[in-house]
């Protein structure tokens, strides 16, 4: 059976109280769908990761953070490392974000050695990947993935990559309302694919690939249907548990199919 993983990422939206009013809406619609096969993530700022285990404890949400230093601890006044997140409850990590390379200038020497330390420490982490518009026009998309992908993971051993999502996040898609064509989403996963396949081997054909960038859903259906796409990391329509909760339930009718 195709995985799936369908994981919102809130960015830096909801308080404390407001995170755990929805992430209890996100899990009493998810009860009403009775069992799934879908996996279920919520990644919430740092400072509501507390009130939102209190919610899905017990449940089959699962829990993530949005970034993390790759030091485990030391004088770094500001940062998070995985030790903390995984004392908190999280499973996951998001790592290489377009927000975090272009806000605030994550490098790829940077993003690797985050990778590193986060899945040395215990937690599976979805890399983020994806080229910008300009790089798309000419041409350059693949040659972008492909360095991102030999920059980002160097450090990790073959038997590492199974704690290893990624997610294709097209720049030029994220938070714009433009979303990559189907065409152009399943040219990409494709070829991720068939490059963990000869970097990795038969590692690959487990390996779960999201697709990121203005997935909604309106247009889930046919993003998800895609043969290599399995789940969507979502950032908007995660903070609206009607539409986060319209793409489970359309992630769990495509998996009976």
């Amino acid at each position: 059976m195709k995985k799936m993983l369908i994981a919102g990422n809130w960015k830096m939206n909801t308080t404390p109280k407001e995170a755990k009013v929805l992430a209890q809406k996100i899990l009493y619609g998810l009860e009403s769908l009775g069992k799934t096969h879908s996996k279920v993530l919520l990644c919430p700022p740092y400072t509501n990761l507390f009130a939102v285990k209190e919610v899905i404890n017990n449940s089959e949400i699962e829990l993530g953070g949005q970034n993390c230093f790759y030091e485990l601890q030391g004088a770094y006044t500001g940062e998070i490392s995985p030790l903390m997140l995984l004392e908190l409850g999280c499973s996951y990590v998001i790592i290489g974000h377009s927000e975090r390379r272009t806000y605030f200038v994550e490098t790829d020497d940077v993003i690797n050695k985050k990778v590193s330390s986060a899945v040395v420490a215990g937690l599976k982490v979805i890399l983020c990947i994806g080229e910008t518009l300009e790089q798309r026009k000419n041409n350059d998309t693949f040659a972008i993935l492909e360095y991102q992908l030999n920059q980002d993971l160097h450090l990790l051993e073959i038997k590492d990559i199974k704690n290893v999502i990624i997610a294709y996040e097209p720049v030029w898609a994220i938070g714009t309302g433009i979303s990559a064509s189907v065409e152009q989403i399943a040219e990409a996963h494709d070829w991720i694919r068939e490059f963990f396949r000869n970097k990795y081997g038969e590692i690959a054909n487990e390996m779960i690939i999201l697709y990121g960038g203005s997935l909604s859903d309106n247009n889930c259906f046919e993003i998800l249907n895609i043969k290599n796409v399995n789940g969507g990391l979502i950032g908007g329509a995660s903070l609206d548990p009607t539409k986060f909760l319209n793409i489970i339930k359309t992630a769990e009718d495509l998996l009976s199919q």
